[in-house]
């Protein structure tokens, strides 16, 4: 078990905005680190699609590992009161690790961690473009996404796996677990599974099931799902304005077993206008959502229920996020370390380029942790590895996000306008994914 190395960090002697000779080491090594494998084959031209993992890594045959090695801090700058941005150098099992962290302090006033998003949940932007259309001065990519399709006729939506809330609000809720990207959930692990802060400002984990009904005099139907790319088999779901233009198609396709399974033969959508039904259809949609309109759609169960629908029914459509906790902001994300603990279960794929995010054990800190991968420079980490570093930065808990080709960390300097990406994304350049995290000071952000 990998247990929590230190609660925070002892900076002294680190120089501000340059490497420091002979900095801090936090942490010794646990039963030595690998050295780099001639043996490993390079990696391939093309990452699996959302997964943060390359389709050969399964095959990897390679040591078992569950902690890096000495983390080392190279520099440090201060890019606000209560921001740093540090660089790190580390080991694994793929050899060497270089990789970059945030440490925010949540108590710093005008400090406020937040959504990067695109202007639609079912889109995608990189993450230097939506931290500087949002004004952050830092962030990470967020959740993994649906980034590519298998079925003719399917479009690929660009949206998460995950719950996402911004400022409150539920923007969308998570996809059936066997519909997600990503690498395997560790057991008691979920889809719904969420890092976000509460209204309290502290930062915690925790899970956001969705529930929500569509009340009309003639039926009740439970609603299953809010803006997202797969529907669980037998319900019905909500699209809102936020989702954007792309096709609802995809909704209804695969099962809560397997996302590749083929599209429901059963369907319906209900389009609800000012909470009037204005249409009911067998066929699913695509084009823009007016801000007064909702539209529901079916497969199977879910399906025949709303077909019950019917032109001229007023109806009520309700929906929240449920669960002990609430939060402002939040993005999906499943656990890798919890009370300073590794996960049972953690799968030993990799290593690869990974993104993390973690909270300290009082909420009032958050740790964002992108570690590069395949390349000579750094071999990436082990999910295991992973939490191991998050544990000796100083978190508690922490929740694996989108890796691979997604990974990329960028802050903006003081007086500067624009980010600028720290990390060596693995793809040459950023990739635009669904959604990231943001860190955001003085002025509220748009």
């Amino acid at each position: 078990m990998v247990r929590r190395i230190v609660a925070g960090l002892v900076v002294g002697g680190l120089v501000v905005g340059g490497p420091v000779v002979g900095g801090p080491v936090v942490g010794g090594p646990v039963g030595g680190a690998a050295a780099a494998r001639a043996d490993v084959p390079p990696p391939p031209d093309v990452d699996g699609a959302g997964s943060g993992e390359r389709p050969d890594a399964r095959a990897l045959a390679l040591p078992p590992s569950s902690t890096v090695g000495e983390l080392r801090f190279t520099s440090s700058e201060r890019l606000a009161p209560g921001v740093v941005a540090r660089t790190f150098e580390t080991s694994g099992v793929g050899g060497p690790v270089l990789g970059n962290l945030l440490d925010v302090d949540l108590r710093s006033p005008g400090v406020r961690v937040g959504l990067l998003r695109p202007p639609k949940v079912a889109a995608r932007r990189t993450i230097p473009s939506m931290a500087d259309a949002q004004r952050a001065l830092a962030g990470v990519n967020g959740d993994f996404f649906n980034i590519s399709e298998t079925r003719p006729g399917v479009v690929p939506t660009g949206s998460s796996s995950g719950p996402e809330v911004d400022a409150g609000r539920p923007l969308k809720g998570a996809v059936p677990d066997g519909q997600r990207f990503g690498p395997a959930l560790p057991p008691g692990a979920s889809a719904e599974d969420v890092i976000g802060i509460g209204a309290d400002r502290r930062a915690r984990l925790g899970r956001l099931p969705l529930t929500g009904t569509v009340r009309s005099k003639r039926t009740a139907i439970d609603l299953r799902g809010l803006n997202q790319y797969a529907l669980p088999v037998g319900s019905a779901g909500a699209f809102t304005h936020d989702w954007g233009s792309v096709s609802r198609l995809r909704a209804v396709c695969g099962t809560d077993a397997a996302r590749n399974d083929p599209c429901s033969t059963n369907t319906a959508e209900v389009t609800v206008r000012r909470g009037v039904v204005t249409g009911v259809r067998d066929e699913i949609g695509a084009g823009a959502i007016p801000r007064d309109t909702t539209v529901l759609v079916g497969r199977e169960k879910g399906a025949d229920a709303l077909r019950e629908l019917r032109p001229g029914d007023r109806v009520k459509v309700d929906y929240r996020f449920t669960g002990p906790r609430r939060f402002r902001f939040a993005v999906g994300g499943f656990p890798i370390l919890r009370d300073g603990e590794l996960l049972d279960g953690v799968s030993p794929r990799g290593p690869e380029p990974r993104t993390a995010a973690g909270v300290s054990r009082d909420g009032r800190r958050m740790y964002l942790v992108v570690a590069d991968g395949r390349s000579e420079r750094s071999g990436g980490v082990t999910l295991s590895e992973l939490a191991s570093l998050l544990g000796k930065a100083g978190a508690d808990d922490a929740v694996n996000l989108d890796g691979g080709g997604s990974s990329t960390f960028v802050a903006r300097k003081r007086g500067e306008e624009s980010v600028t990406v720290r990390n060596k994304p693995s793809d040459g350049t950023e990739r635009a994914v669904a959604n990231g995290i943001g860190v955001f000071a003085g002025a509220r952000r748009p």
